[in-house]
């Protein structure tokens, strides 16, 4: 017996090897592969200006100690040797060692990945239920006093950079009123999360909303939808189950793609309210002058941020089959 729906699993199915076809097509690939090799490059050369070992030691310091740094740090071989011992190390997933605490950049790194993700996602997931929410609500009364209303505060959510909402968050809600700690972060401690998971879901929050009501006002518009309701359907079904289905594609696109940026943003708001994450680990790097630290954390993040974007770009061609997959 035929079914004019495939069966749930197959789907699934179809929809995984859709999206492994995207990522892995040889030009998508060959373009992130390029990519990730100009980021290696581009933080080989981050390093303090002049002599890194006279830097990081003094200008007292002795000939003999600066002599003995730069052959621990290999600064003693050619430029070309360091490159490739750099690119030998990254493939062995060794990323150096820290100056500052003499332990491994990647170890640091991965103990304070889970509160990066932590406020990351949390951010993320808080950005797109009530941006979507608040997109849907104003396309719903467009138009309207509730439009105007929901679409300025978008704006204005958009302008406002996120270290300056950090800042106002911690002034007024952690000092003025005490509702929430300004600053620190404890294992199960909700509400240390409370403020910087705010500040940094506003922009992408606002920048989702917009999108869904331009979305949604884009797709109320399509012949289909007219003849939907020419069929008798009420506005409220056409609304729900025609119009938000299809209108959320480019809204999923959109909050893939800013998950990547909303990572790098971590970094400002985890030193403002001093959240023991990445970005604290490399404002602390950059304070001390210890650059293999900041080689590591600036190496996850432009390698995160390409990563999901390559998988943005191949959500968006299995939720729109008209994208042709460029192979």
């Amino acid at each position: 017996m035929s079914t004019s729906n495939p069966a749930p699993a197959s789907r699934w199915i179809h929809v995984g090897v859709t999206l492994l076809r995207a990522v892995v097509a040889p030009r998508k690939l060959a373009y992130t592969l390029l990519v990730l090799l100009g980021v290696v490059m581009v933080t080989f050369f981050i390093r303090p200006p002049g002599d890194p070992a006279r830097v990081l030691l003094g200008q007292r310091a002795d000939s003999t100690s600066v002599a003995a740094l730069r052959q621990k740090l290999g600064l003693d071989q050619p430029v070309p040797i360091q490159m490739l011992r750099y690119v030998q190390n990254l493939g062995r997933g060794d990323l150096g060692r820290s100056i500052a605490t003499d332990r491994p950049v990647l170890d640091t790194i991965l103990e304070r990945l889970p509160a990066t993700a932590l406020l990351a996602v949390s951010s993320m997931i808080l950005a797109t239920l009530f941006g979507v929410l608040l997109g849907v609500i104003a396309a719903w009364k467009a138009n309207s006093w509730i439009d105007t209303v929901t679409m300025s505060t978008s704006l204005f959510g958009i302008s406002l950079p996120a270290f300056v909402v950090g800042l106002l968050m911690v002034l007024v809600f952690g000092v003025a009123l005490e509702w929430f700690p300004n600053s620190g972060y404890i294992d199960r401690g909700l509400p240390y999360l409370v403020l910087p998971m705010i500040t940094l879901a506003i922009r992408p929050l606002s920048i989702i909303a917009r999108m869904t009501r331009s979305s949604m006002l884009d797709v109320l518009g399509q012949d289909y939808i007219r003849t939907a309701r020419a069929k008798g359907l009420s506005y409220v079904a056409v609304f729900m189950k025609h119009a938000l289905r299809n209108a959320l594609n480019p809204v999923v696109t959109t909050v893939s793609a800013w998950f990547a940026g909303l990572l790098a943003g971590t970094y400002f708001i985890e030193y403002i309210f001093n959240w023991p994450g990445i970005g604290l680990a490399a404002f602390n790097a950059i304070e001390k002058l210890d650059y293999p630290m900041i080689q590591g954390t600036v190496l996850l993040t432009a390698v995160v941020f390409v990563a999901t974007n390559t998988v943005a770009d191949a959500l968006y061609a299995v939720l729109d089959p008209k994208v042709r997959i460029q192979s």
